[in-house]
């Protein structure tokens, strides 16, 4: 398990995380990197990414993609019990 001590540490998961979010939506979505990018990047799932506190960044980026997915049909997203 990671553990995080500071938000430098955040930034680095964060930098971790995103590309396999960001080629999931290229791949499922047929959708550029810079459309992809943008596409996350303005999503409350990534804002909650950087909120150090919610450790959403624990779940893993195959789950946050199906989260941004939800977010993104619905405009919500419903957090897994353990988050």
């Amino acid at each position: 398990m990671i553990k995080m001590d500071n938000a430098k540490n955040i930034s680095v998961v964060i930098a971790m995380i995103t590309p396999g979010i960001i080629k999931l939506l290229m791949d499922n979505r047929g959708v550029t990197l810079e459309a992809a990018s943008r596409i996350l990047y303005n999503s409350s799932l990534y804002k909650t990414l950087e909120a150090e506190k919610t450790k959403a960044w624990r779940l893993g980026y195959p789950i946050l993609y199906d989260l941004l997915e939800e977010e993104l049909a619905t405009g919500e997203i419903t957090w897994p019990e353990e988050q």
